[in-house]
């Protein structure tokens, strides 16, 4: 017998207790910046169907196609076979399974380092760090524009947080001859890639900095693990600063094509995590299926090369063939681009967020950020180019873009 549950009724009187919500939601209707969740109807690929439309997509992170990588899969099943569907437990009860364990060592040895502890996701593996490492008493030097998670890991730890000028080296040095001589530990953080507009961190000179000062120097590589460094290592590889860095955090959601986050260090960094990380004790672990993807997405990392290869090929190609088009890719009001993330700054909220929608009607998926996530008047569509784009897509999508951006007035 199938039991059907419908769907509950809306009460006769609205309560007025959360209108103030409401009041902020119609502000954005107003605005022209909310917008409504498109819903993926199949695979996360290079051309995909959302809301019933196909469309060229060119929003996702999954920069190498891992998400549908057969062997991605296969592992993901096999795992459920033999483990079970989930773990049932935090790690620190009976949660940690024999899979989890060799994907913390795949990782380890994959990124050079003695030590990696996995989390349930890339935010909480940087705000679940940073909380936990620092106290009220230490300093926090972080970039003007490092990812939410790590502004929230700064803010949890209740530790002094200094900001410092976008990529501005001086600036974070004359921060930190300000408190050298104050008592508690300084923390020296920034993005290695920044997601919103794809330029890559300093993280060579940072390290510089945190050696001259004693502070402790940690990488947040999200949206550079499986791009930059050899096969895929990310921005410490890329500037050769192997044993400079002494946290560097990660995501398993991006290229590596599945779900998490993780951090690599010493053997002591990992072992007071496991201790005091409170989303790692109080978060139920991974389910086998999810370690055993990302074990297999490591191997490709080692084994593909070429992936990333076509990435910088497309990404090179694309960039050329927007900046040739009149498109403001970054470099005047907002950061240049060095990475598969390009956006097109439009500037205006609501021109950028109706442009969107028009490429979204005419066959590509490029979505539209406006403020909070970017500064007012930094509206951009954030592209992100992928291995698997063949160069017909992206010719394809090109067209779009400009007969869209002519018929709305975005170029002229």
């Amino acid at each position: 017998m199938t039991t059907t549950f419908e769907p509950a009724t809306m009460p006769a009187v609205k309560r007025q207790q959360l209108a103030h919500l409401t009041a902020q939601m119609d502000a954005l209707k107003q605005g022209g910046t909310y917008f409504k969740l498109r819903v993926l109807d199949d695979e996360q690929g290079p051309v995909c169907s959302y809301d019933g439309r196909r469309v060229i997509n060119l929003s996702s992170n999954n920069y190498l196609g891992l998400c549908e990588h057969p062997k991605l899969k296969e592992a993901a099943i096999a795992a459920t076979q033999k483990y079970g569907a989930g773990s049932g437990a935090v790690r620190t009860i009976a949660g940690t399974m024999r899979i989890h364990m060799e994907l913390e060592e795949k990782i380890a040895a994959f990124k050079n380092v003695e030590a990696c502890v996995v989390f349930q996701s890339g935010f909480t593996a940087n705000a679940g760090t940073v909380s936990s490492i620092l106290g009220k008493e230490d300093f926090i030097l972080s970039d003007e524009l490092n990812h939410a998670s790590i502004i929230d890991g700064a803010r949890l730890s209740r530790a002094k947080i200094k900001v410092f000028r976008h990529k501005d080296v001086a600036h974070a040095e004359e921060l930190l001859r300000e408190i050298e001589n104050e008592p508690g530990r300084k923390l020296i953080i920034t993005d290695g890639v920044f997601s919103m507009d794809g330029d890559i961190g300093p993280v060579d000179k940072l390290a510089d900095l945190a050696e001259k000062y004693g502070a402790i120097m940690m990488v947040d590589d999200a949206h550079a693990s499986g791009v930059l460094g050899r096969n895929g290592r990310g921005s410490v590889d890329h500037f050769g600063a192997h044993g400079r860095v002494d946290v560097q955090v990660g995501t398993l959601s991006k290229a590596i094509g599945s779900l998490g986050g993780y951090v690599c260090g010493s053997r002591d960094l990992i072992d007071y995590l496991y201790h005091r990380a409170r989303p790692f004790l109080f978060s139920t672990s991974h389910p086998p299926s999810v370690a055993a993807s990302c074990i297999a997405a490591f191997d490709i990392l080692e084994n593909e090369p070429e992936r990333i290869e076509r990435l910088w090929s497309n990404t090179a190609y694309f960039k050329q063939q927007l900046a040739d088009a009149g498109f403001d890719v970054g470099g005047v009001t907002t950061p240049k681009s060095e990475t598969p993330i390009t956006p097109i700054i439009i500037g205006d909220g609501r021109r950028t967020m109706d442009y969107s929608k028009a490429l979204f009607e005419a066959g590509v998926m490029a979505t539209g950020i406006a403020f909070p996530t970017v500064p007012e008047g930094r509206a951009r569509v954030r592209t992100i180019m992928t291995s698997e784009h063949t160069r017909e897509q992206i010719d394809q999508a090109l067209e779009i873009f400009v007969s869209v951006a002519k018929k709305t007035g975005i170029l002229s």
